[in-house]
């Protein structure tokens, strides 16, 4: 009788001890779920943060080139030698020098033949998660191997699709206002990327006399 009973009891202590155990791997696989879409979701955040302030960069470019060719004959471009020179009164073409999102280090800069910094880029040779449907300033951003390849630079091949080829529509404005082109809207939460078009008034009707 007493035998028995202790049979029971060790049983009931194996089952326990199963039950503890099948718990603990069902507890540390849906951490590790959790942790991978944790990584992504930040990965996410980064790349945009990344592109944002590119393309602002990008643009500041395009209106400092601008504005150093305005009433004179320049063949090409014209570049500063600093990131910092884009920040400089009395007409900054840029807000500040933001660091690399992604490194949270210096941008790689892409110097141009001529001299100058024709472009940025992140350091990190990092797979992208975001491959498809970028903002227009960077569309040939398309299907890239790693965040290296996203060159922010003026001119860039995705160009022709913001209108900022030629003669430079974009006119270069006061700081918290850069990266915007006349009928688009500013840089926001809602338009990180500064290419939604503004919005017309409508039409008011004349009174009637």
């Amino acid at each position: 009788m007493r035998g028995s009973v202790l049979n029971k009891r060790e049983a009931e202590r194996g089952f326990s001890y199963v039950v503890l155990m099948f718990a603990i791997v069902l507890i540390g696989l849906g951490m590790t779920v959790a942790a991978r879409q944790w990584k992504v979701m930040v990965q996410r955040e980064l790349e945009a943060d990344l592109i944002s302030k590119g393309i602002e960069i990008q643009n500041a470019l395009a209106f400092y080139s601008a504005a150093m060719k305005a009433g004179r004959v320049v063949p090409g471009e014209v570049y500063p030698q600093t990131l910092a020179e884009l920040t400089r009164s009395p007409k900054p073409f840029l807000r500040k020098v933001y660091a690399e999102p992604l490194g949270h280090g210096d941008w790689e800069l892409v110097r141009a033949p001529t001299g100058g910094i024709m472009g940025v880029r992140s350091k990190s040779k990092g797979k992208p998660i975001w491959q498809h449907n970028f903002p227009p300033a960077v569309r040939h951003f398309d299907g890239r191997k790693s965040h290296y390849d996203w060159v922010f630079q003026h001119p860039n091949p995705s160009m022709a699709f913001v209108g900022m080829a030629g003669t430079g529509a974009a006119v270069p404005g006061a700081a918290g206002q850069q990266g915007v082109s006349p009928g688009m809207a500013p840089v926001s939460p809602q338009n990180p990327a500064g290419t939604t078009p503004l919005q017309a008034e409508p039409p008011v009707a004349p009174i009637a006399p």
